[in-house]
């Protein structure tokens, strides 16, 4: 659907960085305006380029990765604890490489960081809060232009802790692979190839199934078996953008991020022909079995970060270019409550006990150069 050269692109991958089957079901109804749920909200500046958050319950803590932003004005890397009651700054763990995703592992008290420009994870002692060690995932390469440089970039990581293995995905238009860590040596044991000739955002695991499920930006969801280290499935699926993807535990549904950005759409358009078919700005629910499209939930504009409470049926989505929250009830894909968090939220992360979501936001064009970027605490009912 899209040539190499088009998912290679700057545009792309600055895009990126910020989906067959019977007829779709379609949520009906409105959600509660973003009016209506302001005093839900509590919201406040932290720091430069603020990408991904986790919350602990064991430490009582929200982590948030800061990779300072670029150029003359970036702050330093640094991964901060925030209160998880007022957001104010509890601690600051300097970082030598710029911080990006996050992924916990409570039980075993590690926090792993996506260093995306550097194609590394640093390991921090989440008992200690120190850095324990960095994983260099990849070594630079000499490219026809004579200079060394990584060819992969990364975005998501998910860890199982009962395994100790940790997985990455590393973006490439000449093909993106899935790497493996061993969370014990700190060292990589696999790097599988077969995600797909374009970046590959999403990523979800299931350790209970073996299986690990990525989205990619040839319309595609492409299943890895943890056990078998390969490729075992690969659905086209309607969605052009398909962004992050948040799996039902216990059951087979799979929820897919549909972005819809017309920045790629254009670009798409201008560099290839190519005809877009559907808007996106939506969700897209799978078969995670058959790639089977059980529903389209229309959102917000530009959807991008998605979480799943499981145990209170609720879906939570970013839309990035709306500035808003919205949850969902993820059995009937009701909408149910919609939260206003401008500019860009970006991320999410949950106190299941608490039921409070923490949400990244984004700075937009109107920002001062150099400004903080903030972090939302919604009080969900």
């Amino acid at each position: 659907m899209y040539p190499r050269f088009l998912l290679r692109s700057a545009a792309l991958a600055l895009a990126v960085t910020l989906s067959l089957g019977t007829p779709s079901a379609f949520a009906v109804g409105k959600a509660t305006p973003a009016a209506e749920t302001a005093a839900a909200v509590l919201r406040k500046p932290v720091a430069q380029g603020l990408y991904e958050l986790a919350y602990s319950p064991t430490v009582d803590v929200v982590y948030v990765a800061s990779s300072g932003g670029f150029g003359d004005a970036a702050g330093p890397a640094q991964l901060l604890l925030l209160d998880p009651n007022t957001l104010g700054v509890e601690a600051q763990i300097p970082l030598e490489r710029k911080a990006f995703g996050l992924v916990l592992d409570d039980a075993n008290h590690r926090l792993y960081i996506g260093n995306t420009v550097d194609t590394s994870v640093t390991v921090v002692d989440t008992a200690t809060h120190k850095v324990v060690g960095i994983v260099q995932l990849m070594e630079k390469k000499v490219g026809k232009d004579g200079k060394a440089a990584y060819t992969h970039d990364l975005r998501e990581l998910v860890v199982d802790g009962a395994a100790n293995r940790l997985y990455v995905t590393g973006h490439s238009g000449e093909g993106s692979v899935l790497f493996v860590v061993d969370t014990q040596s700190l060292k990589v044991v696999n790097n599988i190839p077969g995600l797909g000739n374009a970046k590959a955002p999403g990523l979800a695991l299931d350790a209970k199934g073996k299986r690990v499920y990525t989205s990619n930006l040839l319309a595609e969801v492409v299943t890895v078996g943890t056990d078998s280290g390969k490729v075992e499935q690969r659905f086209k699926v309607s969605a052009e953008q398909p962004m992050n993807i948040a799996l039902e535990p216990s059951g087979k549904r799979l929820y897919v991020t549909d972005q819809g950005s017309e920045m790629i759409r254009k670009y798409q358009a201008s560099s290839s022909g190519f005809t877009s078919t559907h808007p996106g700005q939506r969700v897209l629910v799978l078969d995670r079995t058959t790639g089977k499209e059980l529903a389209s939930i229309p959102t917000d504009a530009g959807p991008l970060g998605i979480l799943l409470d499981a145990k209170r049926k609720r879906l939570y989505v970013t839309n990035r270019e709306a500035g808003t929250v919205t949850s969902y009830n993820s059995d009937t894909y009701k909408p149910l409550k919609t939260y206003s968090v401008p500019t860009h939220p970006n991320s999410l992360a949950l106190d299941a006990k608490k039921n409070v979501l923490y949400v990244t936001v984004k700075n937009g064009d109107n920002e001062a150069k150099g400004s903080p970027e903030s972090v939302a605490r919604i009080q969900l009912d």
